[in-house]
């Protein structure tokens, strides 16, 4: 049955690998409601004292209903090394109806099994970075994330024909189909991009858009 209650929240990380513990963290220290699962009973022992884990086998529906991961509005399966039971605890946070399953895989076939049985992302952690660090290596671009298919996000130096002119000026979107999401100058906070904002040469810009053209953007001298 699936998940209807607009109330739940927090995120359920299944496995603490080097993925999963590094994720727990990190949301832990942004705030974030985070309860771990692991079945490593020394792996439990390390991390308790750090981050809300518990000792179960999320492969097991049962485990996951005692638990309470219904009441989590989203689940990160970072189990990678065992397709078995990457594939199981996937099927079992479909059957409850978690809203947003993340799961991790290893290999692209992996990432296809996952898909065809209900997760929402998929995440490929050394392709991913491979991706990140190919597009800024060398180039313009100094971080690069695709949000999904069609869509990237990118933290670039302005192109010399930006310098000194406003948004409305550049007229940017009309001109190279991109949007200007926020500008970072130095010793300043992030500004939002608006009509009035004015690039100079040692701001960053974040921009987002259709992922060829945030390329062809970022390549412009």
């Amino acid at each position: 049955m699936a998940n209807n209650d607009s109330t739940a929240s927090g995120v359920l990380v299944i496995g603490l690998g080097r993925f999963g513990s590094a994720l727990a963290d990190n949301l832990d220290a942004m705030d974030v409601e985070v309860l771990a699962v692991e079945r490593d009973a020394d792996l439990v022992e390390r991390f308790s004292k750090r981050i809300p884990v518990v000792e179960a086998d999320a492969a097991d529906p049962r485990a996951l209903e005692q638990l309470g991961a219904k009441d989590f509005s989203a689940a990160v399966v970072g189990v990678g090394t065992s397709l078995e039971a990457s594939v199981l605890i996937t099927g079992n946070l479909v059957d409850i109806g978690m809203k947003e399953i993340w799961a991790k895989a290893i290999s692209d076939e992996h990432a296809r099994i996952l898909r065809r049985i209900g997760a929402h992302h998929i995440v490929l952690p050394e392709s991913d970075a491979g991706v990140r660090v190919a597009h800024s290596v060398g180039g313009r671009m100094l971080d690069y994330i695709e949000i999904d298919e069609g869509f990237t996000i990118v933290k670039m130096s302005p192109p010399k024909e930006t310098h000194n002119f406003s948004l409305a000026e550049l007229n940017l979107r009309e001109k190279y189909g991109i949007q200007v999401i926020g500008v970072m100058s130095p010793g300043e906070d992030f500004e939002y991009g608006s009509k009035q904002t004015v690039i100079h040469a040692d701001d960053l810009l974040v921009i987002g858009g259709d992922g060829d053209l945030v390329e062809r953007f970022a390549q412009r001298p």
